[in-house]
């Protein structure tokens, strides 16, 4: 997933967070609020270009969840719509890289996952009773 050109993030917390977390495998970055973060790299669905976004890590064995909350906004985050149209991902744990497949969780699998997620971000609640939108429950898992 590392060709085309890469576009950093419009906003700036988040483009900073993963340029220092990419230029430390994490040993900058990893920690942020109290939570451990990984970065989830995408293709832009309109661009093409690599996109990089800053989640909060939640494992479920050797799958990673991701939450597109957010933060309870209306929309759905950019980099969730994109994996929707290219579900090959990768995902940046500390100095390891995994390449992965994404897809959104089913509703049974989202009532299983969604109290792991919970667990590692409790505000995940919080965002889900701001909106009206069903918060996607994201699993990226190694391709079979």
């Amino acid at each position: 997933m590392n060709e085309g050109e890469y576009i950093p993030s419009t906003y700036d917390v988040a483009a900073n967070h993963v340029e220092r977390y990419l230029a430390t495998d994490g040993e900058d970055g990893y920690e942020f609020h109290g939570v451990k973060c990984v970065i989830l790299t995408t293709k832009g669905r309109r661009t093409g270009a690599i996109r990089r976004s800053p989640i909060v890590k939640v494992c479920d064995g050797d799958r990673y969840l991701a939450v597109a909350s957010m933060g309870g906004a209306p929309k759905h985050p950019l980099w969730y719509l994109n994996l929707l149209a290219n579900p090959e991902v990768t995902i940046q744990d500390k100095g390891e890289i995994h390449h992965l497949i994404a897809r959104t969780a089913t509703p049974a699998e989202k009532e299983e996952l969604w109290p792991v997620a919970v667990a590692e971000w409790p505000d995940y609640e919080n965002y889900q009773k701001r909106t009206e939108r069903d918060i996607p429950l994201v699993i990226c898992e190694n391709p079979s």
